[in-house]
């Protein structure tokens, strides 16, 4: 039997707590679902389900790393209507482990239970186009503003580009992540190619900003409005793949940090977001002491540069999607340690031989404060996130120095980045 379906759920309203181990009318547990079973998935999972919720998953990969870990695994494409019914019938409330699933299908889902963050909260940030728009509106109340654009969608527009965004980086608006569908161009003629290349999608160009660092913060927001962040994160990208976070005091100016917490808060209230949500920034060099902020994109998600929360604070950014999703008090996260976070790409299973083999966990693992999370994906592929490693410690040095031996040990770049 399914449950008694639940009224619609506006994002600007509480949504009704769904308390971990109650049982509904038809004798099934309370079971919080998501959409999508990657990693973030898989954690947010184990989150849930060390609070006593069972959980559903839905996902097109039969190899799913949450769909192992699940008590429910529907395996269908995420807008089939069948098993768009199924999570529906088996979950108290839904959430997503990353934007590209289609908003359509969360709004189908949000007609008969609560889904955070909902649709059109996703659909803004699965669009270049509609984030840009949607930041700027944002500027004057969270003070930072993205970097200056023109909307790329037609040979007209590539001539109509002012002189002043050259050179910049020009990205597809929809379906970019970890430096895909990204080209840097120099001039006019550049652009036009590189417009073409990518198949004359409707693109953003970016004017290219001198970069100091870059950032990000976390923040979570329930149904009533209220909002907990982590500090700001300093991040450091290889080949457009996130390598490494460094997440302790002083990591970067506090002047700067104060002012990236307030702006993210800032641009999940516009919007009565609920869940959780990153927001990424550059730091640019303007000439000043510290840089000036500038805002680069947002995930309507936990983020990998939040994992390092797994084992640095009493609450986890998983654990505050919980308990946001779940309408659960959202207390304000403490770190108790400093920490580094160093990415684990499938490229580490891979020696210059071309053949595979199984990274030095021997040695990695005897080193204080290394927690590794491994995401229980079958196979290794270059550029594929296989799990990621926590560095955590008393004092920040000593974090930095162990983070040092682990990244020589697993032949690890970007430690000593930006």
């Amino acid at each position: 039997m399914s449950p008694t379906p639940i009224s619609p759920i506006s994002p600007t309203l509480p949504v009704s707590p769904i308390f971990p181990g109650t049982v509904s009318a038809s004798g099934q547990p309370a079971t919080l679902g998501v959409m999508g079973g990657g990693q973030l998935g898989r954690m947010f999972v184990h989150a849930a389900q060390r609070l006593g919720y069972f959980t559903a998953v839905l996902d097109p990969d039969p190899h799913s790393p949450a769909g192992y870990v699940s008590h429910h695994f529907i395996q269908t494409a995420y807008d089939d209507a069948t098993g768009l019914a199924q999570l529906a019938a088996q979950c108290d409330a839904i959430t997503t482990e990353f934007e590209n699933v289609p908003a359509q299908a969360l709004t189908a889902l949000a007609a008969t239970r609560p889904v955070a963050p909902g649709a059109a909260a996703v659909g803004i940030a699965q669009d270049r186009i509609a984030e840009k728009a949607h930041f700027v509106a944002c500027a004057s109340a969270s003070g930072v503003s993205c970097a200056p654009y023109a909307v790329i969608d037609s040979a007209a527009a590539v001539q109509a580009v002012p002189d002043a965004l050259l050179p910049g980086i020009l990205k597809t608006a929809r379906l970019g992540y970890d430096g895909k569908g990204q080209v840097r161009i120099k001039t006019r003629d550049e652009l036009l190619a590189a417009w073409t290349e990518l198949k004359q999608v409707p693109c953003v160009l970016e004017q290219l900003l001198p970069l100091k660092a870059e950032c990000s913060v976390i923040v979570a927001r329930g149904w009533a409005g209220e909002v907990v962040s982590f500090a700001p994160q300093r991040n450091v990208h290889v080949d457009g793949i996130l390598a490494v976070t460094h997440a302790y005091e002083g990591n970067m100016p506090s002047s700067l940090a104060k002012r990236a917490r307030a702006a993210t808060e800032s641009i999940a209230s516009q919007i009565g977001y609920v869940g959780v949500l990153c927001v990424e920034f550059f730091v640019i060099d303007d000439g000043s002491e510290h840089g000036a902020l500038v805002v680069n994109e947002m995930a309507p998600r936990p983020h990998n540069s939040g994992h390092y929360t797994l084992d640095a604070c009493d609450a986890s950014q998983f654990d505050l999607q919980v308990h946001a999703l779940a309408g659960l008090p959202l207390p304000a996260p403490r770190q108790h340690s400093p920490a580094i976070m160093l990415n684990l790409l499938g490229d580490l299973w891979f020696g210059a031989d071309g053949q595979q083999h199984t990274p030095n966990w021997q040695a990695v693992l005897a080193l204080p404060g290394a927690h590794l999370h491994l995401y229980g994906k079958l196979h290794a592929r270059a550029g594929r996130k296989m799990g990621h490693l926590n560095i955590t410690g008393t004092d920040v040095a000593g974090v930095q120095a162990t983070a040092r031996q682990a990244a020589t040990i697993l032949g690890l770049q970007g430690l000593e980045g930006h």
